[in-house]
């Protein structure tokens, strides 16, 4: 700790965000579904028996304040580590010293990894063994899904909490607090802030608490104090500070209209899809709130009556995020009206949720004998049938598990390409 720190000038000039950061379980905010009273979570913190977990989300929406929480809490000693600028001999040296901690004095070693995802296999290997042996209790935290960014062989020693984006109100508690917080927040201002200008940064911070905080405290700084020296944050001063401008309707028509745009598409009227999608836009709507919807739609509603529109609808995203608005507007339009015109069908969401309700039923299930992977069995695996023998590369066979071998959940529409889909399950059953 340098001069610096022990005078407390540190914490100061920490960005709110920072110093707003929750020390406590009482002060965190949101997340309920995963520390809320009784949850798993929460009593593995209480009981200091946290096993190795892996923390997934978006920004801002509490991680590594949750491990800082575990941090504070336990009776064990706590390292942290950035993948970013972390390698294997850092964590040698966390895992050595861990051990001789373990050794000499029976306390265990969290290791909070942040950005785990930006390791690679060899780096990875190397905490592998110490989390197996119970050297250290692994935390990583990541923006990634770690399912396809990190390594199967950690993944399957950890246990993985989804954190979500915050709700709009729980926005709106954080940064009640830190207006009234005198010690970390601001406070010592005497600031204000009206109703409307906390609704719009809760709404444009998109569940990101710390942009919430960054652009409350620029909000704060920029704003000259009235004659009684207080400073009041206004709906337009809020706007400024986030970057984005309030929305010229309110909150009840701005869903109404999103409401409006998601069925002007569904029902393949692409005059109406464009005006509500710019209508959106005009009323300080996120732009990539229509790319999302756009890409949803697209395998929702269009789904295999036309494949191609989902190409079109990814294309038209990855356009809009590289051109910025003005100009993305014109590749997502042109998305917008060809998921219109698009032919319908929602055979890819029925054959979901049909898959889905069936995973859920069959609670034991058997691969069927031919399809099991010979390779690793000593016995001979024989009875499959290699399609490509066939003519036209099909051949009669069972692919499901016997609790669910006469399901179908895919059922092709007389629509678009599915039509022919349809006509090749036709010809099938006639052989």
């Amino acid at each position: 700790m340098d001069l610096f720190d022990a005078a407390g000038f540190s914490d100061k000039l920490a960005p709110l965000a920072e110093r707003m950061r929750a020390k406590t379980m009482e002060e965190f905010v949101g997340q309920s579904h995963i520390v809320g009273q009784g949850s798993l979570l929460r009593r593995a913190i209480g009981a200091d028996k946290l096993g190795n977990c892996i923390f997934y989300g978006p920004p801002g929406t509490g991680k590594t304040t949750l491990a800082n929480i575990i941090a504070q809490s336990t009776n064990a000693a706590f390292e942290k580590l950035n993948a970013v600028v972390s390698g294997v001999a850092d964590a040698k040296r966390v895992i050595d010293e861990a051990r001789e901690r373990l050794r000499m004095y029976g306390k265990r070693t969290y290791l909070l990894l942040d950005e785990c995802h930006r390791w690679s296999k060899a780096q990875s290997d190397s905490v592998l063994a110490a989390i197996e042996q119970g050297t250290i209790v692994f935390i990583g935290s990541t923006t990634e899904n770690p399912y396809v960014s990190m390594t199967k062989a950690i993944i399957s020693r950890c246990r993985v909490f989804e954190f979500k984006r915050l709700s709009e109100d729980d926005i709106r508690i954080g940064l009640k607090r830190a207006i009234a917080d005198k010690t970390h927040g601001l406070g010592n201002m005497d600031v204000a802030a009206e109703d409307s200008a906390l609704n719009l940064l809760a709404w444009a911070s998109d569940g990101d608490l710390r942009t919430a905080y960054n652009a409350l405290e620029l909000a704060a700084l920029t704003t000259v104090p009235g004659a009684d020296g207080r400073i009041v944050i206004t709906e337009q001063i809020a706007g400024e500070s986030i970057q984005r401008k309030a929305l010229s309707v309110d909150e009840s028509m701005y869903y109404d209209m999103i409401s409006a745009f998601i069925k002007s598409m569904r029902g393949s009227d692409s005059n109406a899809a464009v005006y509500w999608s710019e209508r959106l836009l005009s009323a300080g709507c996120d732009p990539l709130l229509i790319c999302r919807r756009v890409m949803i739609h697209a395998a929702e509603d269009v789904g295999m009556a036309d494949p191609n529109a989902l190409v079109v609808a990814a294309s038209a995203v990855t356009a809009f995020e590289r051109i910025g608005l003005p100009e993305g507007r014109l590749p997502l339009t042109e998305a917008i009206i060809y998921v219109a015109e698009a032919p319908k069908s929602n055979s890819v969401c029925v054959a979901l949720n049909a898959a889905n309700q069936a995973v859920q039923r069959v609670k034991r299930e058997n691969v069927p004998k031919a399809l099991q992977d010979p390779n690793y069995k000593g016995e001979k695996i024989s009875g499959y049938k290699y399609p490509h023998d066939f003519p036209g590369g099909w051949v009669e066979q069972q692919y499901l598990p016997d609790g669910a071998k006469n399901d179908v959940y895919y059922t092709p529409s007389e629509y678009g390409f599915e039509a022919e889909i349809r006509k090749r399950h036709a010809a099938r059953k006639k052989k």
